[in-house]
């Protein structure tokens, strides 16, 4: 058993060692040294994209609900516009 760990190991090395030669003569095309990463502004752009406006699931629907039962103006308001008008009313966009 001892044997074939140190074979393992021993082959693994070399194929970590023929790796690391045949990458080092790469040309400069390498796109992690062209900039593979981007700016911290430009990331934060593509994460805030806006998704595309879908239906709320009744799991979402209720957890708006349970939030403005919490506020009476806000329990009225459902009852007469609806919930989602009454939550971005008393408590801005809908968090999903």
């Amino acid at each position: 058993m001892k044997t074939l760990a140190v074979l393992v190991l021993c082959s693994l090395a070399v194929v970590c060692l023929t790796s690391d030669a045949s990458t080092g003569s790469q040309p400069a095309d390498n796109p992690a040294q062209k900039g593979l990463f981007v700016e911290r502004e430009q990331a934060s752009a593509v994460v805030r994209q806006k998704r595309a406006a879908g239906e709320l699931t009744l799991t979402q629907l209720e957890s708006l609900r349970e939030v403005c039962e919490a506020n009476l103006a806000c329990e009225d308001m459902m009852d007469t516009q609806g919930i989602i008008a009454a939550y971005t009313a008393y408590y801005g966009p809908i968090p999903y």
